[in-house]
């Protein structure tokens, strides 16, 4: 009987383990499929994520990339005088410039603006007293010498106020830059009313202007401004002729890769003048639109004075032209005879003109990219 009572009990528990075994193995099968459902679902949402990760980069790569670059400029010379009660006459020339990088949306991507606010002084006899051999430097080059920290109402120079209206500008698009509110020409905004106190008209103007004739630059991950001034070519007065400030203000404005190469530069003079009559009173329009060498086109008359025929504006593309594509150590190594007219074969049927103001307002924009 005990043998019969063991008997039944081993093939109970053999009974209780083959079922045991055959639900464990169920279970780990319905585990296993479940397991494998998991992975692939994980599998899905790494490349999902994956997906989305690559879109936001492409996003990034092109939202905020520069697509077009434009010069702008403001030119017065307003603030010239003549000689009067014991004062001596003096030219003024203020040329406002910017170098703007866009996006294809017009969204501000980079911006670069300075002055170079010339002045030519006469003595009693109209004899130019100023240094003729002196590149006058800009607003920004003049730094913390400019003085306008111990009257401005923040304590801020004249530097520091465009650094934070630039700064302002970037990432917005230029209508909305171009509609700013303005009370006698200062900023409103929230946002810069402790920092810009100065008047922003002619800085505004220029932005506009780099808009409206903005060049394609694809690929360009910089732009740069480049500005230098010559007042060499001022006369004092003679038997012959009365006095005459000449203010020559190079400009360019150059988009660049991230490998330093040119991608598009725009080159330009304004080139300022300033009449006194035999009295030392000033003879020229204070009020007129003074035109920068682009600007005056055909109007400029080098064509009849050119050996290839070609007027200033064109010889000047040309030059832009062949810059394009190469790196900014090349562009600055072209070879010039004594009167710095290019001597390359690729450039002599197009370019005879004095290169080498051009060459060092480029070489500033590379200096001066951001």
């Amino acid at each position: 009987m005990k043998k019969i009572l063991i008997l039944l009990m081993v093939l109970a528990m053999s009974l209780f383990l083959f079922i045991g075994c055959g639900n464990g193995d169920d279970a780990d099968e319905e585990n296993g499929d479940n397991g494998e459902a998991v992975e692939g679902e994980e599998e899905q949402e790494e490349e999902e994520q994956d997906e989305e990760e690559q879109d936001e980069e492409e996003e990034e790569a092109t939202e905020g990339s520069i697509a077009l670059v434009g010069l702008g400029h403001d030119i017065s010379i307003a603030k010239s005088k003549g000689s009067a009660d014991g004062e001596t006459a003096q030219a003024q020339a203020d040329v406002t410039a910017a170098a703007v990088g866009f996006d294809e949306d017009g969204t501000i991507v980079s911006v670069y603006i300075d002055v170079a606010q010339t002045r030519v002084a006469f003595d009693e006899e109209m004899q130019v007293t100023s240094d003729m051999d002196e590149y006058p430097p800009t607003k920004k080059e003049r730094g913390d010498d400019y003085g306008m920290a111990g009257v401005s109402g923040i304590g801020a120079e004249w530097d520091e106020q465009m650094a934070s209206f630039e700064e302002w500008m970037i990432g917005q698009n230029v209508e909305d830059v171009l509609a700013m509110d303005l009370e006698d020409g200062v900023p409103t905004d929230e946002d810069l009313q402790s920092s810009v106190t100065i008047g922003v008209d002619g800085y505004l103007a220029a932005v506009e202007q780099a808009w409206n004739e903005a060049e394609a630059a694809e690929g360009a991950t910089k732009v740069g401004l480049g500005v230098e001034t010559h007042i060499e070519k001022s006369r004092s007065a003679s038997d012959e002729d009365p006095a005459q400030a000449q203010v020559d203000t190079y400009l360019s404005a150059t988009a660049f890769d991230a490998d330093d190469n040119v991608v598009t530069t725009i080159i330009d003079t304004a080139q300022v003048r300033v009449a006194y009559d035999e009295e030392g009173q000033v003879a020229s329009d204070l009020e007129a639109e003074v035109q920068t060498k682009k600007e005056r086109g055909d109007d400029y008359g080098m064509v009849g004075r050119s050996e290839i025929g070609k007027e200033w504006y064109e010889q000047v593309e040309a030059l832009e032209e062949w810059m394009a594509g190469q790196n900014v150590d090349d562009a600055m190594a072209l070879e010039l005879n004594e009167d710095n007219v290019p001597t390359p074969e690729d450039l002599q049927s197009s370019v005879t003109i004095d290169v080498s103001g051009y060459l060092a307002v480029v070489q500033n924009s590379f200096d001066n990219a951001r």
